[in-house]
């Protein structure tokens, strides 16, 4: 069923997209890319080793087919000559180091706390895209913004109100810093990419420090024992030490955001902290009536999708929209980064839940199956949900019943 509701996507996808001869405008190859997303999920298209991939991979494939789309030649073997993570190595390299410049407090159990998910390199999906975006926008035709600034590296780390009146010491991002000097502006400059605005590198660190914020609360909220293959936050800390480091992060996040000057980008960021509760809440229920007996219906699926675009595609495709107008970009190109996120958010989170079904927790980084003892129905069981009408008292149960779990998980109900 899985196959076919992914080949049924993909013929959307590919029905909908224009011919192009020779040039390929910005937004065809956004599509294209997502495209290529959804066939990397088809068995049909991928080798039994590719049908293992983290999502990671996927997403890093869909990148690097919107950048060799762009290449004036493109290899006969099909190879892919592009490596995003290359592109952008030189602000990767200092990403890690930079959020955590941003976290550091004078409590030392909260800054041990609040730093912890930072000490074992994630995928960091979300400021990478953010980064190929200022990236691939920065040659897009521009158009000034009201009251837009161009910020100096200094001046996104300067505070708006009196330090005295903020009371917010952060011990590891002191004032004389040699990076964040206006006298040193030129040297640290040459360390980055003069591609990339400062304005847009912040933004990259402040997507991260929201989505290791929503990491904290969710491992909390799923009792997860382990978090990219460690003891998760809650485990170590306790529930409470873990929700206040979330707390904790999102507030270094917003005074961030404030720096950048840019109300528009600060509306934005600012909803996705909300979309990120509400998609919570919803997910709480499985169905939007949260009935005893569902029934399927499209509705079902309409219901899945908007859960999942509030809890994993908001944050992804309102900081790429946030990264083209930081960039000046015409609304055109702002409205195409928009919807290459959302589109790849939602992609990125359908690969996730069927990995839940397909690998092992060792690959995944966490328990596999975690879903099902949750009570959550994901895509390939509401999908399988449609031909096997009997699945529709399990989800009612949110899978609670003796047995219900290890019939859904070791039997071919979602195949």
């Amino acid at each position: 069923m899985r196959t076919r509701v992914l080949r049924a996507s993909t013929l959307s996808i590919e029905s909908s997209q224009q011919s192009s001869q020779s040039t390929i405008c910005a937004q065809c190859r956004f599509r294209r890319s997502l495209g290529r997303l959804y066939r990397s999920t088809d068995p049909l298209y991928l080798s039994p080793v590719r049908r293992k991939q983290s999502t990671w991979a996927a997403a890093v494939s869909a990148v690097q087919n919107t950048f060799s789309e762009a290449l004036p030649i493109r290899p006969t073997s099909g190879a892919v000559t592009v490596d995003p993570l290359r592109v952008v190595a030189k602000e990767l390299k200092f990403l890690n180091k930079n959020i955590r410049n941003l976290l550091g407090s004078g409590h030392p159990i909260l800054d041990t706390v609040a730093k912890y998910y930072t000490q074992s390199e994630g995928k960091h999906v979300r400021p990478l895209l953010v980064l190929l975006m200022s990236r691939a926008t920065s040659s897009a035709p521009k158009r000034a913004r009201r009251d837009q600034q161009t910020l100096s590296t200094s001046a996104v780390n300067s505070p708006i109100s009196s330090p005295s009146v903020l009371f917010d010491n952060n011990p590891d991002q002191p004032s004389t810093s040699p990076l964040t000097s206006p006298s040193n502006e030129p040297d640290y400059l040459s360390l980055h990419d003069p591609a990339v605005l400062p304005s847009q590198r912040r933004l990259a660190e402040i997507t991260e420090l929201i989505h290791t914020a929503s990491l904290l609360h969710d491992d909390v909220i799923d009792v997860s024992a382990t978090r990219r293959s460690q003891p998760s936050a809650n485990t170590l800390f306790g529930n409470k030490m873990a929700v206040l480091a979330g707390d904790f992060l999102l507030g270094r996040a917003s005074v961030a955001l404030a720096r950048l000057r840019d109300p528009e980008v600060t509306e934005l960021l600012a909803t996705v902290i909300a979309n990120l509760v509400e998609g919570e809440f919803m997910q709480l229920k499985n169905t939007a009536l949260d009935e005893k007996e569902p029934r399927w219906s499209e509705d079902t699926i309409a219901y899945y999708l908007q859960k999942t675009y509030l809890k994993s595609a908001s944050l992804i495709s309102k900081s790429c929209r946030a990264a083209a107008l930081l960039g000046n970009s015409v609304p055109e190109i702002v409205e195409a980064a928009y919807s290459y996120g959302r589109n790849l958010g939602l992609a990125f989170q359908l690969v996730d839940d069927m990995l839940d079904y397909t690998i092992s927790g060792a690959e995944l980084g966490k328990p596999a199956g975690a879903d099902l003892e949750l009570g959550l129905a994901t895509a390939p069981l509401l999908f399988a949900w449609k031909e096997r009408p009997e699945l529709g008292k399990l989800v009612g149960r949110k899978f609670a019943g003796e047995g219900d779990v290890g019939m859904v998980g070791t039997s071919n109900a979602v195949s």
